[in-house]
């Protein structure tokens, strides 16, 4: 009763950062995130053992760049690329064999676009083309994660009985899966009621998305945490663990999400 008790005060207190930050000003949305990206990254050097601090540096000169400076699409694009480039080649290491994640360089560059490309572009989001910040649109992805990962764990909880994949996280089923799934679809359902910038059809193929991309998330980082011989990414949030812990999937899904929502635009 006591650990639920901190997972609960914990989770409410997290809540609220972000809900505040989204609702508050732009300044403090992307203050958080960038803070939430160096938390991150700092958990990945620790699981990757990544030598150095050069990657931290390297992370703040790229955000300064794309959040600050420039908006120029031809350089968003191509980050865009690199960062689902070094996504793919998480995939392969998911499901691959290897238990060690490549040299260092490669670390480096994994750990710079993984996180920092994934919370750059999470931060882009709901930055609309009229300048205008679209606070419902962003609090709409989080509660489809939310939501998937809440009912993927009660559902698998109750009715789990197939493994999803054994060998890197042995309490995810394919019964927990579905029902996060399903429950994100119907959290999509009622934010096409508030956030009518995207259509049903939209919100129902960016729930897609999202729930795809952010369980491979959830599992390429169990799959580090097990190289890593580790429960948890750090220890930062009391009964939840890290902060990559928390944000795994988000981070994940966020520039497949970005490329969708732009993909609706272009075909509009």
């Amino acid at each position: 009763m006591k650990e639920i008790l901190r997972r609960a005060i914990t989770g409410v207190v997290y809540v609220v950062l972000l809900l505040s930050a989204v609702l508050l000003n732009t300044d403090a949305f992307d203050f958080l995130f960038m803070a939430f990206g160096l938390i991150c990254l700092y958990e990945f050097k620790k699981l990757t053992k990544l030598r150095g601090y050069h990657i931290f540096l390297a992370y703040l000169a790229l955000w300064w760049v794309f959040i600050y400076i420039t908006h120029n699409k031809v350089l968003i694009n191509i980050l865009i690329i690199i960062t689902i480039s070094v996504n793919f080649t998480l995939l392969f290491y998911l499901f691959s064999k290897k238990e060690k994640l490549y040299n260092e360089f490669q670390k480096f560059i994994i750990g710079l676009f993984y996180i920092g490309g994934g919370c750059i572009f999470l931060t882009m989001i709901p930055y609309q083309e009229d300048h205008t910040f679209a606070k419902i649109l962003i609090m709409g992805i989080f509660i489809l994660i939310w939501v998937n990962d809440s009912f993927a764990y009660i559902v698998g909880k109750s009715l789990g009985r197939h493994k999803l994949f054994p060998s890197v996280s042995p309490k995810k089923t394919i019964e927990g899966s579905l029902g996060g799934y399903v429950f994100a679809m119907v959290a999509a359902y009622f934010m096409s009621n508030y956030e009518t910038s995207i259509s049903f059809s939209q919100w129902m193929i960016l729930a897609t998305v999202i729930v795809v991309t952010g369980s491979f998330g959830d599992l390429i980082e169990s799959k580090f945490k097990r190289s890593a011989g580790v429960k948890d990414s750090g220890a930062i949030l009391p009964g939840h663990g890290g902060m990559l812990d928390r944000l795994d999937s988000l981070v994940f899904a966020a520039p497949f999400a970005y490329l969708t929502l732009n993909i609706f635009k272009y075909v509009s």
